[in-house]
């Protein structure tokens, strides 16, 4: 299982507009083969920070799903990004 996790910024008066802007992805997201979960939310603290959370089965399933990457207009919006994938090797209930 893998998961990516990390925060994109972005200006602080464009984080709405950006959140809108994926919606559709976090959809096509959450029904892609291979996904478990697929998240991206308004940091509660930081007014520019957006969090995301992914969890996906495979590396394959992950990279079918991410084709060309973000838009034009999404990328153009990122201020910075710091996103990691973390590869787990099991699982236990807390």
């Amino acid at each position: 299982m893998l998961i990516v996790a990390g925060s994109l910024y972005v200006d602080p008066q464009e984080r709405d507009a950006y959140l809108t802007s994926c919606v559709e992805v976090v959809r096509q997201a959450r029904s892609a083969p291979g996904c478990v979960d697929f998240t991206i939310s308004a940091d509660l603290v930081e007014p520019g920070r957006i969090n995301v959370y992914e969890r996906w089965d495979s590396d394959a399933q992950l990279l079918d799903f991410r084709g060309s990457g973000p838009s034009e207009e999404q990328q153009v919006a990122i201020r910075g990004a710091e996103v990691h994938r973390y590869r787990i090797s099991g699982v236990e209930a807390p």
